[in-house]
């Protein structure tokens, strides 16, 4: 009977010490639930406010990823707000000033001036003055160079001129031909820039002749004035720089677009953009000039990277020095034709 009693208060033991463990578990781990619990969920996340003191502040704003590239955790980059309204503003204006200016220069010029013509009349006599390999280095960078800024200019105007034009399926379809085309002819410009150093530079050194030839104006602003220059003037020189020096800005800030890894920083990308697209602006406008003189605006001109021969009058006006030595050269020649003795302007 007292072993049946003592087995009995054993098992009773036994379970108030199992329900004093649970219980003592329990409260251990209510603390916790009761913390849990009392969290705000709100409370952790990222408000309106402090975003627009992150963009204020110019630290851009990151979120997280689990690809490996880091990189992509970047919504906004920093300074990206300046870059947007440069793209979208400060660019706009420039490039708009720089072409609409020069073409209203060309403008003014032409009512002014009217077409530049060959004062003693077209001799019939031909000289050569760019032979067929400096002929297609001069229109593989041309042509590449036209291709380039039309779909380059597109980037800042097309939103506004295309677009309402062609509605937003026609404009897309050709933007993207147009990024392609402009990524991958960015590089035959390239090659056309080295040629034309390589072939061209020994006659685009400056010398004392330009400086005559800038005091007389090139002989644009007068029928009849003629200063003297060799196979390529003042002005001609100075467009052979402006395009050998802004040609290798515009390839050397391209490749930073193109691989945006080797600019390094979103700082040097962005301000790689902003240089590529105001030297672009500025060779445009320069181009539309040397265009318009090379074709309508000088009688004679065009021929020169035509046929690559030009009349023998035209060359003594315009490049005197060059077209005698050029004369010599071509009378030497078996077969060559000796022009006419004409006097000196």
């Amino acid at each position: 009977m007292l072993r049946a009693s003592f087995s009995a208060f054993a098992r009773h033991f036994a379970t108030a010490l199992a329900v004093l463990a649970i219980v003592a578990l329990v409260a251990t781990m209510l603390p916790g639930i009761a913390q849990a619990q009392s969290v705000n969920p709100r409370a952790e996340s990222v408000t309106e406010q402090q975003l627009l003191q992150q963009l204020q502040r110019g630290q851009g704003i990151e979120g997280r990823v689990t690809i490996p590239d880091q990189k992509a955790t970047g919504l906004i980059k920093p300074g990206g707000p300046e870059w947007r309204q440069f793209h979208q503003s400060t660019m706009l204006w420039a490039s708009a000033l720089a072409i609409v200016g020069m073409i209203a220069i060309v403008l003014a010029f032409y009512l002014m001036r009217g077409r530049i013509t060959v004062d003693s009349g077209l001799s019939g006599i031909k000289i050569l003055r760019f032979n067929s390999f400096e002929r297609f280095v001069h229109w593989l960078t041309a042509t590449t160079f036209l291709i380039l800024a039309f779909t380059g200019l597109n980037l800042v105007f097309g939103r506004y001129v295309l677009l309402p034009l062609f509605g937003p399926e026609t404009f897309a379809a050709a933007t993207q031909l147009g990024k392609y085309a402009h990524n991958y002819l960015a590089f035959p410009f390239m090659a056309g820039l080295v040629f034309m150093l390589v072939v061209w530079i020994k006659d685009n050194i400056p010398d004392r002749t330009d400086i005559a030839w800038l005091k007389a104006g090139g002989g644009l602003f007068s029928k009849g004035v003629h200063p003297q220059a060799k196979k390529f003037n003042a002005g001609q020189k100075g467009i052979f720089w402006s395009v050998i020096i802004g040609g290798a800005a515009l390839s050397v800030t391209g490749v930073l677009l193109l691989f945006p890894y080797l600019a390094g920083t979103y700082a040097n990308w962005q301000i790689a953009q902003m240089v590529h697209g105001l030297v672009s602006a500025i060779l445009i406008a320069v181009m539309i000039g040397h265009i318009y003189i090379g074709s309508i605006g000088m009688q004679g001109a065009f021929d020169a990277m035509g046929s690559g021969e030009v009349d023998y009058n035209w060359a003594r006006e315009h490049h005197s020095l060059w077209a005698e030595e050029a004369r010599r050269k071509q009378s030497d020649r078996p077969g060559g034709a000796t022009p006419a003795a004409v006097p000196a302007e």
